[in-house]
């Protein structure tokens, strides 16, 4: 079976106009996902408040925008308090790990009663 690799490209570097790319590894973000799990990995789970901290599903989501949301929250351009704890405790190699891991994953179906 090939390897997969997931470049994550085009993604802004805050400090400057020119952008990086980082080599996201899936496997390694195995390790990383627990922080992740206890929202975004409960099939219909919402927040107290839905209508303003919706809980999106992240399989099968494009690795450049899960970076790029988790930058977000760690420079304070989302509001989420919890997504921004979280955010500001990864490294960029960390984000790039969790877009390989979660982008490689089929978005699941799922029914929302």
């Amino acid at each position: 079976m090939l390897r997969r690799h997931f470049l994550i490209a085009a993604c802004l570097v805050l400090s400057g106009p020119s952008a990086f790319a980082l080599e996201g590894d899936a496997q390694a973000a195995r390790n990383k996902t627990s922080m992740c799990i206890g929202c975004h990995g409960i099939p219909g789970y919402r927040t107290s408040f839905p209508e303003v901290y919706p809980v999106p599903k992240l399989g099968g989501q494009h690795a450049a925008y899960i970076v790029r949301a988790l930058q977000a929250y760690r420079d304070g351009e989302r509001s989420h308090p919890s997504m921004r704890a979280i955010a500001t405790s990864l490294s960029d190699q960390d984000m790039a790990d969790l877009a390989a891991y979660y982008s490689s994953k089929a978005a699941a179906a799922e029914a929302v009663k």
